[in-house]
């Protein structure tokens, strides 16, 4: 592969999915991110769990993501998580294993599934005959093990990381590579900022369509909440879009006001959009103590994913063997192509079309396009990869009623693209466009709005039956496991496409090609080199390969290295 597959240093400007928060916080008063009874600011809280199995929940949303940085002039840190010590010496008074010994085994953990209250059955009652309850075990919390914290707590990475990834190490590499995000967010759960000046700052977002909500084709102006925060990484936490801001009126007791940061501009100022509630009450002359919540259901969903891959069907789109294809050297020709093609697209999606079940095929180049704004109303896949990728929907989609494909991208926008494309030729009824339950309803292009059932102001997920008439299913990574959830087992999609992943982490990839795919699915995975994901905190987990793509590895070994044509194609 040479060069291809090389990389710059990691950007902080993908968008990344994200959403809801579990990590504790200065304010004792303040409402959990679950709390049935937050006020409009906070952008709906996830429900309980209905009683999911153990490899099930989640449902997060998309969003953009920055580094934080700023000047310190309007506010100081009351709050500092401690430094490292150096390695050697104990964080704290609990002696904590040695990196020089064997990988520290997982079974150190805590309570492994956050229990659920559940009605018992009928028949079961107390003496008084009233309801009786019982503890069910719930969700999985991929809790921290003490071991491997000791060693993150002194930036030590366990010994795993220094082992080459390989099947009998994925799980402990990756979940590893998780636990040092996860001690990130513990890590600066604490911080807190007193008495900062909040400025109001009234944005255009977008202009809505001719057949918007508002009837106009002005610009959607918002109203945000700006702050600055200390631009040295040590002293702050690195924040992402969607990650949660509590504030609370420096002089009072009262409730803090719950926002989502909306996005950094020029590395200094951090937007957070608060709701009406805050604005009511704000005044300029009023100081804020602010604190942080951060975005855990990715992480968890990520460690789903990672166990779900131990399946032996799996194995074969981790780790790729070179296996003949017969078939593909004459694949069929295509008839009356919707996009104009050249001889080298053409030719990648008769592959496409020919080829079933593992090893992925991989195609390489730009999805939208490379210049592309952060969003433009009506747009549609001008980059050859995304027209590409569009064929190749609509030729399956037309070779077989029985074909049922699942896209899924990083972020929102590259799935509302790629659905605005494929309507132009797949009838609306025969598409679902997945969205996480609290995505917010205003960022969902009003012409995409008609095919994402909304109840109760959430995003809904049809009944399993629905969801299996569905030819096409488009989703982010993370909230295909919405999918899951619902019913959809592996197997029932003949083809996956995973687009753009080189712009996100392997395990996020993972949570669809884990839970979707088994030996006769055909999966497709797009990338273009040097994209990166660019959420990752924690220095560990970027210094030993979180921030390197299921597409980048992919690149680097067996066909596709030395650009086999039957497996790979460069557009």
């Amino acid at each position: 592969m040479g060069g291809l597959f090389s990389s710059p240093d990691q950007s902080s400007s993908q968008l990344p999915p994200a959403f809801s928060s579990n990590s504790s916080n200065p304010f004792s008063s303040r409402p959990s991110a679950s709390s049935s009874n937050l006020s409009r600011s906070s952008s709906k809280p996830p429900p309980l769990s209905p009683s999911p199995s153990p490899s099930s929940l989640k449902t997060p949303v998309d969003s953009s993501a920055s580094y934080i940085s700023a000047s310190s002039s309007s506010s100081s840190t009351a709050y500092k998580p401690p430094q490292s010590s150096p390695s050697g010496v104990p964080y704290s008074s609990k002696p904590s294993p040695s990196s020089s010994g064997p990988f520290p085994s997982f079974t150190k953990q805590p309570p492994a599934f956050k229990p659920i209250l559940h009605t018992a059955p009928n028949e079961v009652t107390n003496e008084e005959g009233k309801t009786t309850y019982a503890w069910e075990k719930g969700e999985p919390i991929y809790a921290i093990p003490e071991d491997i914290k000791g060693l993150v707590k002194r930036d030590i990475a366990p010994q795993v990381l220094k082992q080459p990834l390989s099947p009998s190490t994925y799980k402990a590499y990756f979940a590893a590579l998780l636990y040092a995000e996860d001690y990130y967010l513990e890590k600066w759960s604490n911080f807190l900022l007193v008495k900062v000046t909040l400025k109001l700052e009234e944005a255009a977002l977008h202009k809505k369509s001719k057949k918007s909500k508002k009837g106009s084709g002005e610009e959607d102006d918002k109203i945000f909440v700006e702050f600055e925060i200390d631009s040295i990484p040590e002293k702050r936490p690195f924040l992402l879009s969607r990650d949660m801001v509590y504030a609370r009126p420096s002089d009072k007791t009262v409730e803090p006001f719950q926002g989502f940061i909306y996005r950094v501009v020029k590395s200094k100022r951090v937007l957070v959009e608060f709701g009406d509630d805050f604005l009511s009450q704000h005044h300029p002359n009023r100081k804020y103590d602010i604190s942080f919540s951060f975005n855990r259901v990715c992480l968890k969903r990520a460690h789903q994913a990672i166990e779900a891959a131990l399946d032996p069907s799996s194995h074969n789109f981790l780790f790729p063997e070179c296996v003949p294809r017969k078939n593909i050297l004459n694949p069929p020709a295509l008839l009356n192509t919707y996009y104009k093609l050249d001889t080298n697209e053409s030719n990648a999606v008769r592959r496409i079309l020919s080829f079933q079940g593992s090893p992925p095929y991989l195609l390489v180049g730009p999805l939208i396009g490379t210049n592309a704004p952060r969003y433009v109303p009506e747009q549609k896949v001008s980059a050859r990869t995304g027209v590409v990728v569009c064929e190749a929907v609509i030729e399956i989609y037309k070779t077989s009623q029985e074909n049922r494909i699942l896209i899924c991208a990083p972020i929102n926008r590259t799935c509302d693209v790629l659905m605005r494309s494929l309507r132009e030729v797949i009838p609306e009824s025969d598409m679902f466009r997945a969205n996480a339950a609290f995505r917010e309803i205003d960022e969902v292009p009003i012409d995409i709005l008609r095919s994402c059932p909304v109840k109760d102001e959430c995003f809904a997920c049809p009944p399993l039956q629905k969801l299996r008439e569905f030819k096409i299913i488009l989703s982010t990574f993370v909230s295909s496991f919405r999918l899951h959830n619902q019913g959809i087992a592996a197997g029932h999609f003949s083809h996956i496409f995973l687009v753009d992943a080189s712009s996100t982490t392997e395990p996020e990839a993972t949570i669809a090609l884990a839970n979707f795919a088994n030996e006769n699915t055909s999966v497709i995975v797009t990338g273009a080199p040097g994209n990166h994901s660019g959420w990752i905190r924690s220095d560990i987990a970027r210094k030993y390969g979180l921030g390197k793509s299921y597409f980048e590895r992919l690149g680097e070994v067996g066909p596709y290295r030395i650009l086999n044509p039957m497996f790979i194609t460069e557009l």
